[in-house]
């Protein structure tokens, strides 16, 4: 089939597009309309369509297959996955709070290994809207900020209108973000658009931005964008990266963390 000949067919237009997801894992919305000579328009409209019969998920300017996206990791195996690497960036990361510093700590795993390494000064002012995290700070030495809003059964991270509406009123020194997925070219991206919602907010109310994961959250995307790395202040992963992926690809400022 000559794809440029069947371009103004809707039907093998579908088709082709169908399977040029299943092949490539994403396509993107300005290229499909150059390769079948359509408007953009029209490739939204295909993409729309094999939406709703479950052919791939839209994403921002374009569209990825379904089993190429991640999803929500249940908290209890999160706990216990890439621990070792997990304490190692909370350490790296803890050494960037400064004296009397306020910071916005996003919900995860990561970010709770860090408020363990911080629950002993009583110079910071800690803002988040996970509630693990808060029983951390309950006997804690430092002030301990709940956003509020919805909780999220099974994850422990609040979210919705009310957190939003909080973060909006918060201007604070340092924003430590968690991650579901991190791709060189999607950036930043979360499972669901509530999660992603928040840590946008988040971003919006620090001066500073760093993100805070292990090596096994890169190369994937989920739902949500949150964010382009170029929006970060640098990255902290463990050493794991270094023998999968190229550090320019991500970020001029990729931190490793080291025993």
């Amino acid at each position: 089939m000559n794809i440029q000949k069947d371009g103004k067919n809707v039907t093998s237009r579908r088709e082709w597009i169908e399977k040029l997801v299943e092949s490539k894992g994403k396509v993107d919305i300005e290229e499909l309309a150059s390769h079948f000579g359509v408007s953009s328009m029209t490739i939204r409209r295909d993409l729309m369509h094999l939406e709703e019969h479950n052919k791939l998920i839209r994403t921002h300017g374009g569209a990825v297959a379904p089993s190429s996206l991640i999803g929500e990791t249940p908290y209890a195996q999160k706990q216990t996955e890439h621990l070792m690497e997990k304490q190692l960036i909370a350490k790296q990361a803890s050494t960037l709070v400064p004296e009397g510093a306020t910071i916005l700590v996003d919900s995860g795993t990561t970010t709770l290994e860090l408020i363990k390494l911080l629950k002993d000064r009583n110079d910071l002012t800690i803002v988040t809207n996970d509630i693990t995290i808060a029983a951390e700070l309950v006997n804690a030495s430092p002030k301990c900020i709940v956003t509020g809003g919805e909780l999220q059964l099974g994850v422990g991270a609040l979210f919705g209108p009310q957190t939003e509406g909080m973060i909006r009123e918060l201007h604070v020194d340092l924003f430590f973000l968690g991650a579901h997925a991190v791709d060189e070219a999607a950036g930043v991206t979360a499972p669901t658009l509530e999660k992603a919602a928040i840590k946008k907010r988040m971003m919006e109310a620090a001066q500073t931005t760093w993100l805070i994961c292990d090596s096994s959250k890169f190369s994937k995307r989920a739902f949500a964008n949150v964010c382009q790395l170029t929006k970060l202040e640098g990255i902290i992963t463990d050493a794991n990266f270094l023998t999968s992926f190229k550090h320019e690809n991500y970020h001029d400022n990729m931190v490793i963390a080291q025993a």
